[in-house]
């Protein structure tokens, strides 16, 4: 897949503005604030059609404009597609795919894939459980329109259960009956959400060992471990010995909506014992392996985006991680850096076909 040209119409601090782009290495270099991460931002919503940044929609419209349009031209090898996103602020999102609208968001999923590596992915390391869930979701998605769907029902379920128990405490009784509705959908569409990231996860564990040893050089091991309550007991009995409990707190308190990823570094965890340069250089692994996963499992390229990921890397790491995408083939790429020389010359160790767009306020 490979995106020939942007068109941004009042998204965030562009007011206008078109590229072009190159089917291999493009880059975005600029001052701080002038808006790189923001053009980053709008390629990542032609692939999953949202912000990277967790901002709302609305909060993406240019100040004091109605509306933000975002329009790719995409090749998927045998023939072009527009992807047009429309966000007036007083209506629903649009989204279209060669003028025809989607009549769901989770039809679009998937079309163009993409793996972005950022700044704020330490949150995966710093944040609670919810981030790291959020990000297992997401790739799994990516490659999976049942997982997709399947999730979609379960969080229906939880937050319809977690109503209903608000509601008995708000009105001060119980129906256990009542509440049991909900369990067999939450068993049926949790258990297959729980198999598929097992799976996932135990797939993926060796890419990413493998390629933070070759950016590191090999100077740690990591290592991932999905951790879930469906793993202690069947899902049937956690819901049945949790019910009392559930009551008291009015919400529900065991299933797949509480599951983790640890991350470790040698034993440890990354979080406590990993450096600023450990831990990026882990995310990266992570990233790159989530990309092999989506190339392998879908047939296609996705397009990656790497924002300001060279700060806190030294220049071994930065060198190998080059290397690394050299010899992995990965496709088209974003890069955005405050720092053109840097740009340069990192870009001339890649065997590819460049493009450098220097943006300004």
């Amino acid at each position: 897949m490979i995106i020939q040209k942007l068109h941004l119409i009042n998204f965030k601090n562009h007011p206008e503005k078109t590229f072009e782009f190159s089917p291999q290495i493009n880059c975005f270099v600029g001052n701080n604030g002038v808006g790189k991460t923001n053009v980053v931002d709008a390629l990542h919503y032609l692939s999953v059609a949202k912000s990277f940044l967790g901002n709302t929609d609305l909060n993406n419209i240019k100040t004091g404009e109605d509306f933000f349009t975002i329009e790719g031209e995409i090749s998927d090898g045998e023939k072009q597609n527009i992807i047009k996103i429309q966000m007036p602020k007083e209506a629903k999102k649009i989204i279209k795919k060669n003028d025809k609208s989607y009549d769901r968001l989770a039809d679009h999923i998937g079309f163009l894939p993409s793996v972005i590596i950022s700044p704020y992915d330490s949150n995966l390391i710093s944040d609670s459980g919810e981030s790291r869930r959020r990000f297992l979701d997401a790739m799994i998605s990516q490659t999976d329109a049942d997982y997709l769907f399947n999730l979609i029902q379960y969080q229906k379920t939880v937050q319809q259960r977690n109503a209903l128990l608000k509601n008995f405490a708000k009105n001060r009784y119980f129906d256990a009956e009542n509440l049991e509705i909900y369990n067999e959908p939450l068993i049926k569409f949790g258990t297959r959400i729980f198999e598929k990231r097992q799976q996932f996860t135990d797939s993926i564990v060796p890419l990413i060992q493998n390629y933070y040893e070759i950016i590191s050089n090999g100077n740690e091991k990591v290592s991932v471990h999905y951790h879930s309550d469906l793993q202690e007991d069947s899902f049937d009995n956690l819901l049945h010995h949790n019910s009392e409990k559930d009551r008291m707190l009015t919400y529900t308190s065991k299933g797949i909506h509480k599951d983790d990823l640890i991350f470790e570094m040698n034993g440890n965890s990354l979080k406590k014992t990993g450096s600023q340069g450990q831990q990026k250089s882990f995310l990266i692994a992570l990233k790159l392996s989530q990309m092999n996963r989506i190339k392998e499992l879908t047939g296609k390229t996705p397009v990656l985006l790497l924002d300001d990921i060279f700060d806190k890397l030294d220049d071994t790491r930065v060198s190998q991680l080059i290397e690394l995408v050299n010899q992995e083939h990965f496709g088209q790429i974003f890069i955005t850096d405050t720092n053109r020389e840097r740009t340069e010359k990192v870009v001339k160790k890649i065997n590819e076909e460049s493009r450098i767009f220097e943006i300004e306020p």
